[in-house]
């Protein structure tokens, strides 16, 4: 599915439309493009949405970010800095996937195979003047989230 992002506002709101449609109590979205193109704009939607008051900046230096809103857990990784998919084991990364746990991953492609497939993958894209979403489910459990979200509207 492709969405035109034409400003900041339409990449929060589809960060917001994901999170507001009966998102699952475990989920993992991986979130792809070059530097600047909205992953973590979407990320501060999408936590906004679920109701998250405070700032979402990018996890980069600390590779996690862990927020508590109303007795879910949600982790931000970033892991434009890792340099080999083996660092993953230090941070105890299986440990993140839990029974209740949504996860949002900035460039998952760092990790190599070490990360199960995401339930959702959200590429940004640069497109002229502005920027193009293409959401792919990759999981039956995100094909039955995407079904339940109108993300036109």
């Amino acid at each position: 599915m492709q969405i035109l992002l034409a400003d900041e506002m339409a990449t929060l709101n589809l960060g917001e439309k994901l999170a507001t449609q009966s998102p699952p109590e475990q989920a993992t979205i991986h979130l792809e493009g070059e530097l600047g193109a909205g992953k973590t704009t979407f990320a501060r939607g999408f936590l906004h949405a679920l109701g998250h008051h405070g700032k979402v900046k990018s996890p980069t230096y600390t590779l996690v970010e862990r927020y508590d809103v109303d007795g879910r857990i949600i982790y931000h990784f970033d892991l434009y800095r890792l340099t080999d998919p083996e660092e993953l084991n230090y941070l105890g990364m299986d440990d993140y996937f839990s029974d209740n746990s949504l996860c949002l991953i900035e460039w998952p492609q760092q990790a190599g195979n070490a990360l199960s497939p995401p339930d959702l993958l959200l590429s940004l894209q640069y497109q002229q003047q502005h920027r193009i979403a293409i959401v792919t489910a990759i999981t039956d459990l995100g094909q039955s989230w995407l079904d339940d979200v109108d993300l036109f509207a």
